[in-house]
C-alpha cells in the first residue's frame, strides 16, 4: 500500500502534475486508488467510456489499436488523462506488458478538486497544451 506522502512525491515526478505545488498534490493523492495487474491485462479498452486516468507507478503498458502500437509507457507516465477532462470514449486500448502498479484517478473525483482548486486546472492545461504543440511539431516534421 502506497502512503499519501509517497503518492505526493510520486505525483510530483509525473509530467502532468510537475507544475502543481506539493500541498495541492496532497488533495489529488487522497483521491487515487492503487491498482495492481498481471501482464497481458487490458487496462482500458478502445471505445469504452473514459471515466478515469491512470498513473504508472511500476511496470510497462502498450497503447494500441488492434496490432498497431502507438506507444509504450513506463513508470511516472500516465494514460487516459483526456478522460478526466471530458467524457469521450477511449481512443485506444492499453494493455499491461508486465506486472503493473497504477494509481487510478476517477473523473468525477478529480472534477471536484478542479472546481475547488483552479491552480491545478491551469497547471494541467499548460502541460496538455505543451504536449499538443510538440505533437503538432512532430507531425509537421513528418510531412
Amino acid at each position: 500500500m502506497i502512503s499519501t506522502i509517497e503518492k505526493v512525491l510520486f505525483l510530483k515526478g509525473v509530467d502532468l502534475f510537475k507544475t502543481i505545488p506539493a500541498e495541492e498534490l496532497s488533495h489529488i493523492a487522497q483521491i487515487t486508488d492503487e491498482v495492481e495487474l498481471p501482464p497481458d491485462q487490458v487496462v482500458v479498452k478502445q471505445g469504452d467510456p473514459g471515466d478515469a486516468m491512470y498513473l504508472i507507478v511500476n511496470g510497462r503498458v502498450k497503447v494500441h489499436s488492434g496490432k498497431q502500437v502507438f506507444a509504450e509507457l513506463g513508470s511516472r507516465q500516465c494514460f487516459g488523462e483526456m478522460a478526466i477532462l471530458d467524457a469521450e470514449p477511449r481512443s485506444a486500448t492499453v494493455t499491461s506488458l508486465s506486472e503493473l502498479t497504477l494509481l487510478k484517478i476517477q473523473r468525477e473525483d478529480f472534477g471536484e478538486i478542479l472546481a475547488e482548486k483552479p491552480d491545478i486546472s491551469r497547471g494541467i492545461i499548460k502541460v496538455l497544451t505543451n504536449r499538443l504543440r510538440e505533437a503538432n511539431v512532430r507531425e509537421a516534421a513528418r510531412r
